[in-house]
């Protein structure tokens, strides 16, 4: 009987970790924000809230993706910046990373954090609710929130399954969301890749 139940309790697990209701706490949704909020517990106090870079891997079975990496600023790193990575709503790896380019665009400072307000999932909502998307399958999806032009934004990519063959995915390129009120702040879609 005890076996039956922590198969039952694994496999509900499973299911939802498939259907995109995977959560890294008990009732928090698996966003990008979470995992800013989780990540502050794997580096040093100077560290804490102090985000640079939220991204994610492509999401696989459902639209969440299963792989993410905060990245922070740390003022005692040598590149000013430590990333926490994550794989299954599980802290995987600390580090601090090679970040050589991104002081020259001033990308290696922390994000305004007035300006978070938007998350990733309501960023995703958004991208997918476009006018240019209607009847497009769109099945996978990669986020990464950073600055563009002094703007913060999700940046959004989505895949579609390609309506002459349905077996292959099309790259319909990126959607920008500002975080700040969560409107469309550049359009890079090519829809008519999915054709």
């Amino acid at each position: 009987m005890q076996m039956t139940k922590n198969f039952g309790w694994r496999l509900a697990l499973v299911c939802a970790a498939l259907l995109g209701g995977f959560s890294t706490q008990a009732g928090e949704p698996a966003t990008g924000f979470a995992f800013a909020k989780e990540g502050n517990r794997y580096v040093g106090e100077q560290c804490k809230d102090q985000v640079v870079q939220i991204r994610s891997a492509m999401s696989g079975v459902s639209m969440a993706p299963e792989v993410w990496w905060v990245v922070y600023y740390d003022p005692t790193a040598t590149l000013k910046s430590a990333e926490v990575k994550f794989v299954h709503g599980k802290m995987a790896d600390v580090k601090r990373p090679m970040r050589l380019l991104e002081p020259i665009g001033g990308n290696n400072l922390p994000l305004d954090r007035d300006k978070l307000k938007t998350d990733s999932d309501q960023a995703l909502a958004t991208a997918r609710a476009l006018p240019e998307l209607a009847g497009r399958n769109i099945c996978a999806c990669q986020f990464w929130l950073e600055r563009k032009d002094a703007v913060v934004c999700w940046k959004v990519r989505l895949w579609a399954t390609r309506a002459s063959k349905p077996s292959a995915t099309a790259d319909l390129g990126d959607v920008y969301i500002a975080s700040a009120d969560g409107k469309v702040f550049a359009n890079k879609l090519r829809p008519e890749r999915a054709d």
